[in-house]
């Protein structure tokens, strides 16, 4: 039976929000959750950033590594905020056939609009 990326996610979801209301002090996501918004972003910067130095080493599996620790605490992110994986799949899925060019400009258009008069 193969396993696709969105049952692993749904599961990596599952087990996160297992862990909101779980005890600081034996749950390292519990603890994120307990830290609040600005704990959680914060180290979604730092993953981020650990990326980046990982690419620029060339490094392949330090690149997988911290890409996992990175989609890892942007799940968290996303569940602070009240956003599946799904939500994201689906907006992924949306895009999928547009360009870079096209969806930068689409993004473009919409935001002018919600600031015109």
């Amino acid at each position: 039976m193969s396993v696709t990326s969105n049952d692993t996610l749904a599961r990596l979801a599952a087990v996160i929000e297992s862990r909101r209301g779980g005890d600081p002090d034996t749950s390292y996501v519990a603890r994120l959750f307990h830290k609040g918004g600005d704990a959680i972003l914060k180290k979604v910067g730092e993953e981020a950033t650990e990326l980046v130095m990982a690419g620029k080493d060339g490094d392949a599996q330090k690149i997988i590594s911290e890409a996992a620790d990175l989609w890892f605490h942007s799940m968290i992110a996303l569940a602070h905020f009240g956003v599946t994986p799904a939500q994201v799949l689906a907006e992924l899925e949306r895009r999928e056939g547009l360009s870079g060019l096209e969806e930068f400009a689409l993004r473009k258009a919409k935001q002018r609009e919600r600031h015109e008069p």
